[in-house]
Order: C-alpha cells, then sequence, then structure tokens
C-alpha cells in the first residue's frame, strides 16, 4: 500500500474495535491478574526470570495485562501501543488494581516510540510477545528501536508465532482440515486479509475487518537484531501457540494449542538478545 498512513490507520481501527471485545465478557480472562497472581504463558514463565526492581518496557501492549504482571511481580514497567481506545483501558486497568505507581502506559505508535518516551537511563528488559511484529512492515527498525531503548547489557525478549506457520492458513484450507498454502515464506509485501471475527470472542463480528500484515523470515529478524548492536543469547522453537491459529490444531492442558498428531512445523519462536 503506498500510503503509509492509510495501512497504519486501517489496522488501528481493527485494533481500536477489538479492545472492548478483548475485555468483554468473552474475552481474556483477567482473573488471575485481578487477584494480584497474573500469569504469562508457560513459553515466557520458563524463561523470563526474576523481574523484581527490573525497568520494562512493553512495546505493542494492546490493553496493558502483560505490563501490569510485571508491575504485579516488582517491576517498573511502561507499555506502549498505537491505539488510544487500548492505552486508556490499560491506564483504567492499572488503576483498578492499584498499580498506577509501577505502570505508566503511553500512547505511540511502535515506529514514533524514541520520540514518546524519553528515557536516556535505559530499560533493562524489552518485552514483545504474541502477535506484534506482524503488524509492522520494517523489522529493521524495529530492532533498532529495541536497541534504543536497552541500556547496555539489558536485553530483548520476544515470544511470537512462528514465521513458517505463517505461510499457512485456513482460508486454503486441504480436504483433510489442515491449511493450506496462504503467503510466500519470503514475500516482502503486506498481506491484506478480511478478518471477520476474532481471535479471542469468536461469536463477536468486527466492523473493522481489514487488515494489513507481514511475514518477517527468522533470518531478517536475527539479522536485524545483530545489525542494531543486540547479541543473539538463544532462540527457541516451540510446537505451542496461545491461540489456535489454525482450525485443526488443538489445545493442551497448558493452554498451548497444538498439531493434533505429530509436530509437523513450529508454531512459535522466542528469543532473548543483549544489548552489546
Amino acid at each position: 500500500m503506498s500510503d503509509e498512513s492509510a495501512w497504519r490507520a486501517i489496522n488501528r481501527g481493527h485494533w481500536d474495535e477489538k479492545v472492548g471485545i478483548h475485555l468483554g465478557p468473552r474475552g481474556y480472562d483477567l482473573t488471575a491478574l485481578r487477584e494480584g497472581r497474573g500469569r504469562f504463558y508457560p513459553i515466557e514463565e520458563a524463561e523470563l526470570g526474576p523481574v523484581a526492581g527490573k525497568r520494562v518496557l512493553h512495546l505493542q501492549c494492546h490493553f496493558g495485562s502483560d505490563t501490569l504482571k510485571f508491575a504485579q511481580r516488582g517491576a517498573n514497567a511502561v507499555g506502549l501501543d498505537f491505539s488510544a481506545d487500548a492505552i486508556a483501558a490499560a491506564r483504567r486497568l492499572a488503576g483498578e488494581l492499584g498499580l498506577a505507581d509501577r505502570a505508566g502506559f503511553v500512547l505511540a505508535d511502535l515506529y514514533n516510540a524514541p520520540a514518546a518516551i524519553a528515557d536516556p537511563a535505559g530499560f533493562d528488559i524489552v518485552f514483545v510477545s504474541w502477535g506484534a511484529i506482524c503488524w509492522l512492515p520494517d523489522i529493521h527498525r524495529w530492532a533498532e528501536i529495541v536497541a534504543h531503548f536497552l541500556r547496555p547489557g539489558g536485553f530483548l525478549y520476544i515470544a511470537e508465532a512462528h514465521p513458517t506457520a505463517m505461510v499457512f492458513d485456513d482460508a486454503a484450507i486441504l480436504p483433510d482440515g489442515r491449511p493450506g498454502f496462504f503467503v510466500p515464506y519470503l514475500a516482502r509485501e503486506a498481506v491484506v486479509m478480511e478478518q471477520t471475527h476474532d481471535y479471542i470472542d469468536a461469536a463477536a463480528t468486527l466492523h473493522h475487518p481489514t487488515t494489513y500484515t507481514w511475514v518477517h523470515p527468522l533470518g531478517d529478524i536475527v539479522s536485524g537484531l545483530l545489525q542494531a548492536g543486540m547479541a543473539l543469547d538463544w532462540l527457541h522453537e516451540h510446537d505451542g501457540v496461545p491461540w489456535r491459529l489454525f482450525g485443526v490444531l488443538t489445545r493442551s492442558a497448558d493452554r498451548l494449542w497444538r498439531w493434533p498428531d505429530r509436530p509437523w512445523l513450529p508454531l512459535a519462536f522466542s528469543l532473548r538478545a543483549t544489548r552489546r
């Protein structure tokens, strides 16, 4: 799409609408968070480590539930998102939970984050998770922004859908019920879709269904971080993902969705990279 502001505005309208759905009666279950014991998905829980006393920046935070989990664990957290509705909801939720002194929220587009957050001291952790980077066309600029916010020795933690899985979609479903080829792995152009139903509340009908997303090969993500002055600590691939990426997936006891028979290809990846 030639007009950069147009695709951004379209995506923002889509996510503004999702805020109310995700906070509705069939949205995210915030019971544990409201009780002071919010937990991440098993992948993050196993890999993040202690965060008490750390300064955490959560990029593309939506309505801030994960940002507030850091605050509950003793971190000083800042969440950033481009949706005014999401940031307003995050601030309300922080106030309701008594966490406003440990969790702040900034309204800004990801690419404008360095201007929106004046923080020369730097963060100990930049956190990015689940369905975030596919909304960004320039993964190398994203990596530069991550490095910009980290103090020397600070690290990025990201957990995301695996880009190989993003090649497939139920829109091209095969006779056996498995997803078929949908977009080339090495494609660089935007993927335009009409998403009329929500991934959390399947009964909801979206009135802003059009979305622009991008597939970022794993090599581009890692290379972008290395070029931005980061050192790769580790990279893990996982057979589960937190949402029903494909209709054929089945949910396990740990809340992750997996292939019903064998782990045909990774559904998620996670990595940690430290600013040199």
